[in-house]
């Protein structure tokens, strides 16, 4: 297994993957992105991904060059040349649409032809004692990008919002960072959302606060319905996250991973939950039922 770049239909090794400096993606941070991995050898909710995909680059007025079958068949050709998808090797997916190269201008119109970029390396779980004791989480100072300015909404490359509250976290020893709004509201975490559980009752922030609308948060609402666990979404603040009974992030690639601690406040017990634990199970029991093994 190894690292295999897909550039514009051309598939290269980590080493030889290159984009030109006067790709807008680079120059600019103009452009979206997806990110998956595979249960069972097989790309998950790969269609909801496209569709955010597609949203995402909508709202810059970016063109998807492809088709979902094409990205699909690139996605494919990329995971076969890095040995991915088989024999249970599970694969990360990046895919990735910059405007392009062009010259060094604001005006799409520089920019004749959309790049498109897949990354296929080897999936790597969180640690196990994720799940099994939990993660601390902490209360970072960079708000979350105003919804007029760079839309959280919006998945798109220039991360430079995220990065720095995540890189505070990390400073502080934490596993993400909790990200408010300029109201003061939780948003979300860097690269996850984020849940409290309440009287046996899990509440999440509204996509109105500024946040992502994750694939994975989307789904877990359909996995809560299906196992009986009420789900809904709540303006969130401090005080409701210091005083949960349990937390929990989200994300693509970590599943549902509980949350003992935020800062110096320990959540609960300072055990992962029960209600947390059900969703994980039975997430995990739906991710793998939905997929198709690849022969």
């Amino acid at each position: 297994m190894s690292v295999m770049v897909n550039i514009n239909g051309r598939i290269l090794d980590k080493e030889h993957a290159v984009i030109s400096v006067f790709d807008h993606g680079f120059l600019y941070g103009e452009g979206i992105y997806e990110v998956l991995r595979t249960y069972d050898g097989a790309p998950f909710l790969f269609d909801r991904h496209m569709r955010r995909l597609r949203a995402s680059a909508s709202m810059i007025h970016l063109d998807v060059p492809l088709s979902n079958a094409d990205i699909t068949s690139r996605v494919r050709e990329t995971m076969d040349a890095a040995g991915l998808g088989t024999n249970g090797s599970e694969a990360y997916l990046r895919v990735l649409i910059t405007r392009g190269v062009g010259e060094i201008t604001y005006d799409p119109a520089a920019c004749p032809e959309p790049s498109v970029v897949i990354i296929a390396k080897p999936h790597v779980d969180a640690p196990a004692s994720a799940y099994t004791d939990g993660v601390m989480v902490s209360l970072v100072g960079i708000l979350r990008n105003h919804p007029g300015s760079v839309n959280p909404i919006i998945k798109s490359n220039n991360l430079l919002n995220n990065a720095l509250g995540s890189q505070e976290a990390f400073r502080r020893g934490a596993f993400e960072g909790v990200m408010r709004n300029y109201r003061g509201e939780i948003a979300e975490c860097t690269t996850a959302n984020i849940f409290i559980v309440k009287d046996g009752v899990v509440s999440t922030p509204p996509l109105d606060a500024g946040l992502l609308a994750g694939i994975t948060r989307e789904f877990l609402f359909e996995v809560a319905q299906e196992v009986g666990v009420p789900m809904r979404e709540q303006v969130m603040h401090d005080a409701d996250l210091f005083g949960a009974d349990e937390a929990f992030l989200t994300s693509t690639t970590r599943e549902v991973v509980p949350i003992v601690r935020v800062d110096e406040h320990v959540i609960g017990s300072g055990h992962p939950g029960s209600v947390t634990m059900k969703l994980l199970e039975a997430f995990r029991v739906r991710a793998h039922g939905l997929v198709q093994p690849r022969a």
